[in-house]
């Protein structure tokens, strides 16, 4: 199905802007997260490109100036926040340079697209009755119509691109005789840009029907899998300002730690030039709440620069300086009336004041937080509103909830991880070494281990592991806490590398065993429960990949470098780049540790000459999937790119073979990357 055309052009003509550019023009692209950082990144971006461009020998090039550079920075920032606001979604940003054509002159053309394509853009006609103000959709597009040549809106199949095209060289058309077309569109987006005097006007109606159902839906379109309290709060203040208050401020609270009290997280307010002042206002004082945390609302003064702790909700849900609300925070059945607004210094609303409430975020019975909003004037808040909002702070606590969890969830496996891992990895004589660990960003503790230690106080040999566990999380740490330390038991009572293997081998089964056994006693014992008892539980076994191995340096008589014996258990073999660039494995593949009882598995020696590098790595490197999903190492790509490191030193080897693993893909890398360099000297 073709794409259908929307687009609205300020000359007076439909125009869709190439998405394929033809030859001449400079186009770059890039993709943003649907979050508050989006817009900023955006105009760095445009910025960086406008740079890059004034430097090429173009001539259209030639023509960017000051002033179109400062508008497409501007119109970028406005339709890059429209489509966060509004779609939440990923946001992609095409950005061209074209060379005058057909009679047109040389411009910049921006493309924002989302993928809500269902959501519908607003712009400044279609609000030209409300002369009280913008309302919640903000000035953004009328800021592009006012800068913009032309502008409009693609719809494609789960895709919505808004496009505006900004000439380098002015046009002639003008909504004022006489005047140049630069000055008027400067005039015209000082106009709306300018603070507006006026209240934002808001039909209260629509929140009783489906109005209501919209905003919730998406409300937990934008919260759902944000992982930070503060994005949470942040994403929440963007969609209640101005829809549904003229301010709102989030307090959370942290009860984990002994003195964590309530902090003032985010404050969001519809004039920008009252927003710090609202912030050292709220700061004052954190609000005090009824005991036990419940929801709904409770009325509160109006913010103030004169009011003390006076004035808060009392434990009953009072508001002390309007006795007329009940302890759910509802006057008299037509909406609820705040505090009385009197004698209010420093936060905007004229000199009555206006209707603030407060919300306490609640999940599983445990306060987390505080929302609390305000509205100019005094008129009530109605019922559909104060009701909506209720519903709103349920989702936002459970947002705040469910980032919470993940944060303490990546606070436990960080800690986890840093324990399983060595601090400091022994220094080898006669051989440089590196070792470059990424864990993976999903917040686990990742299954990759290293180490490099000597085999006990005055030995020769020195030792070094690279393994992965199989899975990651809880599970992976286990095994990796019982193998690290084995094997270093193991390799100081003088056992040999494949003996070290064998003995390895049979704990891991002896483990997985014995977890086994208790698990079936555990279900013999539920045995008299309803449904009889289970059939006992099968070993399973806790396997890994592991690639050990020992130095014993050589003198300079003996060859110098070092005598170097490894054994490889189910892990990537062990690569060895020599100095003329030639690359060879240096193991032979054996079975995983932990699989099979009957194994016995064999190691090999060579020597490692001066300048000679030996390059082991786990499968986070061979594994590395491009967008076709290829492989990194497949037809020997690992070999491939170690071969480019002859000549280099240890140190630029590593960082060389982690470049060339983070750009084999366009995605970042999941899984877990760990890689050793032992070079000769």
């Amino acid at each position: 199905m073709g794409s259908l055309p929307t687009q609205r052009a300020t000359t007076g003509e439909l125009l869709l802007p190439p998405h394929h550019p033809p030859p001449g023009q400079s186009v770059t692209r890039t993709s943003l997260p649907g979050n508050p950082l989006a817009p900023s990144a955006a105009r760095r971006f445009v910025r960086a490109a406008l740079a890059d461009w004034t430097g090429l020998a173009l001539p259209a090039a030639a023509t960017i100036n000051d002033r179109v550079a400062a508008d497409a920075v501007l119109v970028v920032g406005e339709l890059v926040t429209n489509a966060v606001v509004h779609a939440g979604t990923t946001v992609e940003l095409l950005f061209r340079l074209e060379d005058p054509a057909d009679g047109r002159p040389a411009a910049l053309v921006l493309e924002v697209s989302d993928h809500h394509p269902t959501r519908t853009v607003r712009h400044e006609q279609q609000h030209q009755e409300d002369e009280d103000g913008l309302d919640e959709y903000g000035r953004g597009l009328q800021l592009v119509a006012a800068l913009a040549e032309c502008w409009g809106i693609t719809y494609r199949p789960g895709l919505k691109t808004v496009w505006a095209r900004l000439p380098l060289d002015g046009w002639d058309t003008c909504p004022v005789p006489g005047a140049e077309p630069a000055i008027q569109r400067g005039l015209r987006a000082a106009g709306i840009l300018a603070p507006a005097p006026r209240r934002v006007v808001r039909d209260d109606h629509e929140w009783a029907g489906r109005g209501a159902l919209s905003f919730l839906a998406e409300a937990s379109d934008l919260l759902a899998g944000q992982l930070d309290e503060d994005l949470v709060a942040a994403l929440a203040g963007q969609l209640l300002v101005p829809r549904l208050a003229d301010w709102c401020a989030f307090w959370l609270e942290d009860n984990t730690t002994e003195g964590g009290g309530p902090r003032l997280a985010r404050v969001w307010h519809a004039d920008e030039s009252a927003l710090e002042t609202l912030r050292t206002v709220l700061e004052k004082e954190p609000p005090r709440m009824p005991e036990p945390p419940r929801t709904g609302p409770v009325p509160i003064p109006w913010p103030s620069s004169e009011r003390g702790a006076e004035g808060h909700a009392d434990g009953h849900g009072h508001a002390h300086a309007d006795g007329k609300a009940d302890r759910h925070g509802h006057a008299d059945g037509h909406g609820v009336r705040g505090g009385d607004g009197q004698g209010v210094r420093g936060v905007p609303g004229g000199a009555a004041g206006g209707t603030a409430l407060a919300y306490r975020l609640v999940v599983g019975g445990h306060g987390l937080g505080t929302l609390m909003l305000g509205r100019r004037g005094r008129g009530r808040i109605p019922d559909a509103v104060t009701t909506l909002v209720e519903d709103f702070a349920r989702r936002v606590a459970l947002a705040i909830g469910a980032a919470r969890r993940y944060t303490r969830q990546v606070t436990i496996s960080r800690i986890l991880q840093r324990g399983l891992l060595p601090s400091q990895v022994a220094q080898i004589p006669g051989i440089d070494s590196r070792i470059v660990y990424e864990p993976s960003d999903d917040g686990l503790a990742g299954g990759d281990f290293y180490d490099v230690f000597q085999a006990g106080p005055g030995a020769r040999r020195w030792c070094f592991m690279l393994g992965d566990v199989q899975g990651s999380g809880p599970e992976a740490a286990v095994v990796t806490g019982l193998a690290r330390p084995w094997l270093r038991l193991l390799a100081r009572e003088g056992h040999q590398v494949g003996q070290v293997l064998d003995r390895l081998n049979r704990l891991l089964l002896d483990d997985a065993t014995e977890a086994a056994e208790a698990a079936a006693s555990m279900v013999a014992a539920a045995g008299d429960l309803p449904g009889g008892p289970q059939p006992p539980a099968q070993p399973q076994s806790r396997f890994l990949s592991l690639l050990y191995g020992e130095l014993v340096p050589l003198a300079p008589e003996d060859g110098g470098g070092a005598r170097c014996t490894l054994a490889s258990a189910g892990h990537p073999l062990p690569l060895l780049l020599r100095p003329d660039g030639s690359v060879t494995p240096a193991a032979a593949p054996q079975v995983l540790l932990g699989v099979v009882d009957d194994v016995g598995y064999e190691s090999h020696t060579f020597h490692l000459a001066p300048g000679e590098t030996l390059l082991c790595v786990t499968d986070g490197v061979t594994e590395r999937r491009s967008r076709t999903g290829r492989m990194f190492d497949d037809g020997d790509g690992l070999a491939e790119a170690l071969a480019g490191c002859a000549g280099l030193p240890a140190r630029e080897v590593a960082d060389r073979i982690r470049q060339a693993v983070h750009t084999f893909g366009e995605t970042p890398v999941r899984d877990d990357l760990a890689l050793l360099v032992l070079q000769a000297r």
